[in-house]
């Protein structure tokens, strides 16, 4: 029995059953950038109704009712658990409100880990589902059937756009989140250093 034969065979059955993986694959990441579009563009709204302020504005309300006003869900968040903890201001709670600020920076950088893992796998879904058609539509050119080799052409050639469509759409929306999360970071650092601070000399924070 030739062995090298029998490898190709192998393959070559592997690689054609996985077209239908990666066609489904594929379509399934086409729902998921309209959803983290969805998401990014209801974020972007929230963010936009904002009031912008300057630092001192945000140290005066951040705190108050009119939090919700300046700051995002992801701020307020923070602050309404840093809350409690001020109150009780020790080198134990210091402790404790640093492993929090570390925590929800944490929290925020990995939401945005599935846009960066398609930024990678949807131009790699689309690349073997380009190779796969390929290698068939190289095939029926052998036996010079015309119609099956255009047929799988156009397969390749959409799967290829497909994929590299869902990866530029994904790294877009990153990009945008990204610009988000670390705006967030930096103003949680600083109302977290500004806030102990005024609780540790006995002053207000409103």
């Amino acid at each position: 029995m030739n062995i090298g034969a029998l490898l190709k065979s192998f393959i070559y059955v592997v690689s054609s059953t996985l077209l239908y993986p990666a066609l489904f694959l594929e379509s399934a990441l086409v729902l998921c950038i309209l959803v983290f579009a969805g998401s990014v563009f209801a974020e972007w709204l929230e963010r936009a109704r904002l009031k912008k302020v300057s630092s001192p504005e945000l140290v005066q309300t951040a705190l108050s009712p009119d939090m919700e006003l300046v700051c995002p869900y992801a701020v307020q968040s923070y602050l309404k658990a840093l809350t409690p903890l001020l109150e009780r201001l020790d080198s134990r709670t210091e402790a404790i409100i640093e492993s929090l600020l570390q925590e929800r920076i944490s929290e925020l950088w990995k939401s945005s880990d599935h846009l960066r893992m398609l930024i990678r796998i949807g131009p790699g879904i689309g690349l073997i589902g380009t190779l796969i058609p390929m290698s068939t539509g190289l095939a029926a050119l052998s036996q010079g059937d015309m119609s099956k080799l255009s047929s799988e052409l156009v397969l390749a050639f959409t799967t290829t756009v497909v994929g590299l469509a869902i990866g530029t759409s994904a790294y877009f929306l990153y990009w945008k989140r990204r610009r988000w999360i670390e705006h967030d970071v930096r103003r949680m650092e600083f109302l977290t250093e500004i806030l102990v601070g005024k609780h540790k000399n006995g002053g207000t924070t409103a």
